[in-house]
């Protein structure tokens, strides 16, 4: 009998294999391989299969993978970079320096300013970039990425400095990371916010969003909208369908991974005229620019992919 192993559409490098009783997944990077079954003979099947073309080496429990350290106990598992964090504290020369308590100064606003041009725009770049790949197990760094990646083309020192107060920020604790529980209940829960206006050279606003598995959190983001937005209702419904799309993606992953949520999914909003906007059909001048965003989340909403609710802005998740 023959089983056909099918590409996920909605992640290119996931494959999955379904038979009656068992299921497998691959996560393919390059020549890196994560294998997963309900089925050691299956487990084992395939491991011969692939060992047969690629001659592969087994290395047992996933417990490093492409510079992610997984950790297992009872409870659950965890997901961090302790080394490659404490890599980029030694590259970059702050190993021994004093330690910040948050990841941006809350007194300074990062724009793009006069001062002194930070002359090596390159070791810049690879900061920055070393920073977005430490946001896969660090979210509290998110929003300091974001800000830092806006000035790539013309950085000065103060973005420079900045820069380096986030790796004195990490220097607090480089082993932090994710906690996935296994007790944890199978429905996703999200959490959008917007930062009206909050780029000071653009006057565009920031969106935010978080989503998480139960008590697991598995996505979040924070990113500049591509249009102003003339009213703080506008940004937070912008956020909102921002989210949305992501909720509908990991639903489809989900899918993929024969992973069925108990529950219907929630998104959470604290601004209530985001929440009429996508309970209202009526559009009038105020809000017509706002059609298409309108009518996917009201489609998502009206089909029963997700609820919308509200929630207190002091318990708003999603505000980087």
């Amino acid at each position: 009998m023959h089983f056909v192993i099918i590409q996920s559409t909605s992640d290119y490098s996931l494959f999955t294999l379904k038979t009656a009783t068992d299921f497998t997944a691959l996560l393919v990077y390059v020549d890196d391989i994560i294998l997963a079954s309900t089925s050691l003979s299956e487990f084992q099947r395939i491991k011969t299969i692939l060992d047969s073309h690629f001659k592969i080496k087994d290395l047992g429990v996933l417990k490093y993978f492409l510079g992610l350290e997984v950790a297992h106990s009872k409870s659950g598992i965890t997901i961090s970079q302790r080394k490659y964090c404490l890599d980029l504290l030694n590259d970059s020369g702050l190993l021994g320096s004093k330690p910040a308590s948050t990841p941006l100064d809350p007194s300074i606003k990062l724009h793009q300013d006069n001062g002194k041009p930070f002359e090596d725009v390159a070791a810049y770049r690879r900061l920055i970039g070393r920073l977005l790949y430490l946001n896969t197990t660090r979210p509290d760094i998110t929003f300091a990425t974001q800000q830092l990646s806006q000035f790539l083309h013309a950085p000065t020192m103060t973005h420079f400095n900045a820069a380096c107060r986030v790796i004195r920020y990490l220097k607090h604790n480089p082993g932090r990371g994710l906690l996935f529980p296994r007790d944890s209940e199978i429905q996703l829960l999200g959490y959008s916010d917007s930062d009206w206006a909050g780029c000071i050279d653009s006057r565009k606003s920031i969106s935010g969003y978080c989503f998480f598995l139960g008590s697991s959190l598995i996505s979040w983001r924070a990113k500049k909208q591509q249009t102003i937005s003339r009213s703080s209702s506008e940004a937070e419904y912008r956020a909102l369908s921002t989210a949305t799309c992501e909720l509908q993606w990991l639903l489809h992953l989900f899918r993929d991974l024969e992973v069925t949520s108990t529950r219907q999914p929630v998104l959470y909003c604290d601004s209530q005229s985001a929440i009429h906007i996508a309970s209202n059909p009526v559009f009038h001048e105020r809000t017509k620019h706002l059609d298409i965003d309108c009518h996917l989340v009201r489609e998502k909403v009206q089909q029963g992919t997700l609820r919308l609710l509200q929630i207190p802005s002091q318990e708003q998740l999603a505000d980087f």
